[in-house]
């Protein structure tokens, strides 16, 4: 008996410690992301412990042992704040070990740099097998065909100019009025938010994101020294009263969102919120990034910021990664007339000339035909996905947060008490990439959600194995 209970005692004092550690990484994290500056105060004991769902004995323990590793410091009757100067910008910080399962570069270096044998639910973009591979060959062979100077000559840094009046028209149908003249090719999506990061914010600034939101949105913010606040996001957008309090308190000079299908939720923003978050935008002065690089995914077309706003304080970004082909490299931004110009300096002091290649190549698909009957099939096939998905995952006691989205993801709760990160590491000891809540909630209140994405979600192992975790 006496030894019974030295194991109980064992046992508890073991996961004491444990909780006691995932608190100290939790803010050790914000730090490093810069949510936390030198001088910003902590959350206090009692609402820490409630966001954390842990003890209030427990945030004590961890803070007095951050405060003795000079992380962070005390000021008795006032709480505890981040202590010390930035550290130099180190975003190795975030590798992707098994023991860092909620950092935002976790999920993505996982899946771009696994095997063959290894499955992706959690990844971000298609299967091979489900892009246009004929069509993209036919293309290629079209292209290749091209004069010299098309095949081996730098593009303009707006980019190939017919693409850039077919992207009017094609964001002419989402209600957005834009001439060729403000559109800039950019390699990709990401890098058109990094171009416009390095235009419109310096280190330090406040950038306001939803909670969840795409990971490598706080990643990229992280490279760019930004303070990230985060709002929470309901089924038809942003928490507006939440957002009307994080612009009067904190001045944020960016929102960074997804237009439509939001990453990672599937929710869409509804016409009321999108006239209301506008006009709070104006009377704070605050530019948004409107990021759609899910829009072709779209069953009927949601509201877009940009054509309500007019391209007056929205930028509207996107790419064709997620509908064509990852290798293909090519997106665009959709600014203000008088942001061009110097946008357009930057560019070529960061990337020089245009990626001529893969513009012709996007060209040539949308011309043709073949984007669009793709995209067609794709839809189709992403719904079915979606439907059987969706049922596997509920016999198993996980439940999407939305039923039968749009696009590629399905946003899901697992049963109390279970864990996304903990789960994830399980899972990956199988050979299998999933994408635990945490890496896109920048307040860690998302410990019990994982991100699918249905179109790599066709093995029946994925459904065994999450089945077993859960179990453990």
């Amino acid at each position: 008996m006496t030894g019974l209970v030295l194991e109980v005692d064992t046992a508890r004092t073991v996961a004491a410690a444990t909780l006691v550690e995932t608190v100290m990484a939790t803010i050790r994290l914000r730090i490093a992301a810069r949510s936390l500056t030198p001088g910003a105060r902590l959350p206090s004991i009692r609402a820490f412990a409630k966001a954390m769902q842990v003890s209030k004995s427990t945030v004590v323990e961890a803070y007095e042992r951050l405060a003795a590793e000079g992380a962070i410091r005390s000021r008795p009757g006032s709480g505890f704040y981040a202590a010390g100067s930035l550290a130099p910008l180190s975003l190795a910080e975030i590798g992707p070990r098994l023991d860092r399962a909620i950092d935002p570069l976790w999920v993505s270096r996982q899946s771009l740099e696994a095997g063959g044998d290894m499955l992706k639910p959690g990844c971000g973009w298609m299967p091979a097998s489900w892009m246009p591979q004929s069509a993209l060959r036919r293309a290629l062979r079209t292209v290749a065909r091209a004069d010299d100077v098309d095949l081996a000559d730098y593009g303009t840094p707006l980019g190939l100019p017919p693409l850039r009046q077919l992207l009017a028209r094609r964001m002419a149908g989402h209600g957005i009025e834009v001439s060729p003249e403000q559109i800039m090719l950019t390699e990709s999506g990401t890098q058109a938010i990094d171009l416009l990061c390095r235009f419109l914010i310096e280190p330090g600034d406040t950038v306001l994101l939803d909670d969840p939101c795409y990971f490598n949105f706080h990643a990229l913010l992280r490279a760019h020294r930004a303070k990230v606040v985060s709002v929470p996001y309901t089924p038809s957008g942003p928490d507006i009263e939440l957002f009307a309090q994080a612009l009067a308190e904190h001045r944020p000079r960016l929102y960074i969102t997804n237009s439509a299908i939001h990453n990672p939720t599937g929710a869409i923003l509804s016409p009321v919120t999108a006239h209301r978050l506008l006009k709070l935008a104006d009377q704070s002065d605050l530019t948004i990034i409107e990021d759609d690089i899910f829009a072709d995914f779209e069953h009927s077309p949601a509201p877009r910021l940009a054509a309500f706003d007019g391209l007056n304080r929205v930028v509207h970004i996107g790419s064709f990664s997620k509908t064509l082909s990852a290798s293909v490299r090519c997106g665009f931004i959709a600014a203000p007339r008088d942001w061009i110009e110097q946008l357009t300096d930057l560019k070529i002091a960061t990337t020089f000339g245009g990626g001529r290649l893969a513009a012709e190549l996007v060209l040539t698909l949308l011309r043709d035909g073949s984007y669009r009957k793709h995209m067609e099939l794709l839809r189709a096939r992403l719904s079915r996905a979606m439907g059987e998905t969706g049922v596997r995952l509920k016999a198993i006691g996980i439940t999407p947060w939305i039923d039968q989205p749009a696009g590629l993801f399905l946003w899901c709760s697992l049963p109390d008490g279970v864990d996304a990160a903990e789960i994830a590491r399980r899972a990956l000891a199988d050979n299998i990439v999933l994408a635990p809540g945490n890496a896109f909630s920048l307040s860690g209140t998302a410990s019990r959600f994982l991100r699918f994405n249905v179109a790599q979600c066709q093995d029946e192992r994925i459904f065994r194995v999450l089945k077993a975790a859960m179990a453990r």
